[in-house]
This record gives structure tokens, sequence and C-alpha cells, in this order.
């Protein structure tokens, strides 16, 4: 294993609001280590202001030829959702690391595809899950592996946000052919990633849906109850329907209840340790403070680029989100339980999230 750091050259595809508010000021805290050289966009004036706004010296509109003219190290993929397995793909064939925004693309068939495409050393696709990267969640992690907590029996795993009627005016939100699903898909990916990071493989999801009053044609709520291979039982809910916003993880050991409270990001006081009666609090709180951000996960990606390893949120572990929203997409839409071991080529949720188009939700008149 190699102990050697690069700094590497990026460029950014997708001149979004999530570039400039999130990577951008990530890439500049790895200032040492990065330098963004390019950005592509297919509205060029959008992509020339954003050059302009963040001191980038080229721009474009076409992903091709910005690979072929500046031969970067690194891509960071930041477009809308139907767009990721085409840019990734031109990305990884050019020799290109990526780190894509959620969700990683719209199908476990698309996520397969991509993966073909990687090579023993690089490059890698890695997707932003950065709540998996807070400091609490990798003192967590540890204490979990080592058994410090007891055994993980109960979980509730909520992201309760708000999204009103206007923010789906924008096209390819709500759709199945553009964004791959509703809240599930684009909101509560990111606590769901952090429960499985800490709770590992799931076996079982039993779950439910509705399209409540947003008018779209994907659901705006989702209910699951997902057993894990421990044998752990977690609540999941996700909703864009709920005014006073929570992403809420809480996770009941043997031993402790170890629960976080947040909206976008957490640092260490948004968690609580709580002991079992009679148990003394052996301080298992961190002592470092780390928020949850892309700042902490890039420089895990980068960490991997000079080891020539794949990073984490990548592969067979970035698939495990995927996963569970496809087996959750399945057991609401045909009413019944899903295995995990039924999410393989064959079945219908594995090629569309959907099932081919089999959902036909009951909405709200006043969506409408």
């Amino acid at each position: 294993m190699s102990d050697r750091t690069e700094r590497y050259r990026v460029a950014i595809v997708g001149a979004g609001s999530i570039a400039g508010h999130r990577h951008v000021p990530a890439l500049r805290a790895h200032g040492d280590r990065t330098e963004l050289v390019a950005v592509v966009d297919v509205d060029g004036d959008r992509a020339a202001a954003f050059a302009a706004e963040h001191g980038v010296a080229h721009h474009h509109t076409d992903v091709g030829a910005m690979l072929a003219e500046h031969r970067p190290d690194l891509v960071v993929v930041c477009t809308p959702p139907a767009a990721h397995r085409a840019g990734v793909a031109a990305c990884l064939e050019a020799g290109a690391w990526v780190w894509c925004e959620k969700p990683p693309v719209l199908s476990l068939a698309e996520y397969d595809e991509l993966t073909a495409l990687e090579r023993d050393g690089g490059p890698y696709v890695g997707y932003v899950f950065q709540h998996r990267f807070g400091s609490a969640a990798q003192a967590l992690r540890r204490q979990i592996a080592d058994g410090a907590l007891g055994r993980p029996l109960v979980g509730v795993c909520h992201t309760l946000w708000y999204r009103d009627h206007a923010y789906f005016e924008v096209p390819w939100r709500g759709k199945w052919d553009t964004e791959g699903g509703g809240p599930t898909m684009g909101h509560g990916i990111h606590q769901m990633d952090l429960m499985l990071s800490l709770l590992g493989d799931w076996e079982e999801v039993r779950a439910m849906m509705g399209t409540l009053d947003r008018a779209v044609e994907t659901e705006d709520v989702s209910l699951a109850a997902v057993r894990f291979a421990s044998g752990a039982l977690v609540s999941v809910v996700n909703s864009v329907l709920s005014p006073r916003e929570e992403s809420y993880l809480r996770l009941d050991f043997t031993d402790a209840t170890v629960e976080v409270s947040h909206l976008y990001g957490y640092g260490n006081s948004d968690w609580r340790w709580t002991p079992r009666a009679g148990v003394a609090d052996p301080g298992w709180r961190p002592t470092d403070d780390v928020r949850s951000s892309h700042t902490a996960q890039l420089a895990h990606h980068l960490r991997a680029m000079d080891r020539r390893e794949r990073p984490p949120a990548s592969g067979a572990d970035g698939r495990r989100s995927m996963e569970l929203i496809t087996g959750l997409y399945q057991s609401a839409i045909t009413g019944r339980p899903v295995l995990r071991s039924e999410l393989v080529p064959g079945n219908p949720f594995y090629d569309r999230l959907d099932g081919g188009g089999r959902y036909a939700p009951e909405t709200a008149e006043v969506a409408r």
C-alpha cells in the first residue's frame, strides 16, 4: 500500500447549485490536493458563468471534448440523475476517477454497468454519501465493530423533509424516467446509507408508499420495515411533506442507545449516547469533531486515489443503498415482502425502480 499523496487535476460536470455550493468549497478545502481545471454544462452560458464565478480556467458543453483536452485525474459529476450513467461511463472509459452525486444512477442495472467499467487499481467511481464520514459516525462504526455497545436490536431511520409544489416544477423531478424515484431515492438515500454503513447487510424489506399531496409521478412518502442480517429490525420513513424537518437516526443496542437529530449535516453535538441502566458510561463519544460534509468525504476519496484503492461508498459498499431502495419500491408496488437476494437480473425492478411502469399512484386532488 502506497502512502504517497498527489495533487489531482479535477473537472466538474454539471454547473448547478450543488456543484457551486458544495463541491467547489470541498475542493478548495483540499486545495493542496486538487486543482479545478474545467467545468462542463450543456448550457454554455451557465458553464461560462460558473467558470467566471469560481475562477475555473476552462469551460465546455461536451464531456468528451473536455476529457480529451484536459485529461483530468478526477471528475465530479453533478448532473441530474438521468445523466449520471452516461457521464460516469465516459469518464471511466477515459481513465478518470469519478465522484458522482446521489442518487448514483436510476437502477441496479445501470449501477452494475458502471461497476463493470472499473479496473483493478482504478479508475473507480464513488458516490456522494457524506453522512457516513462525520467523526461521530466514524466512531460509532468502530464501536459497533468492536462490540462495545452490544448487539444492534432496534432502529429508527427517518428523513422528514419538506419540498413545496414549486420544487417539483423542475422538469426532471418527481418522474421515474428522470429522477428514478421520489424522496426514497432523492432525499432519504443519505440517511439510509448512514444506517447501512453502520448496520451492514439487510435481508428483507416490507414497505408502503403513497402520492399524497404533490403533483408527481413517483411517491412523496414511503414507509418500510427492514430486517438486517444481524437480526436487527429498523423502521424507515422518507417524506417531503413534513413542515418540521428532521433527519433522525436511532439505534438501540443491548447496552446503549445512540441517536442523531439533524437536517442536512451533523456535528458531534447533534449525537447522543445513552448507556443502558446499570452500565457505566465509558466515554463513547468521539474526541475530534468533523462534521458530515462533502469536504469530509472528499478526503477519503483522495486517499483512495493515492493508494489506487477502491474508495468507500463505491462498488458493493455503495450498491447497498440502491439495493434497499429497489427492494423498498418493489415491496410497496407489489404489496409483498422482498428479499435482498431477489434483486438480480431478470427481476423487472432490477432494470427500473417502478418495475416497468406498474405503479399507478392514488394522488390527492389538491396536488392536481
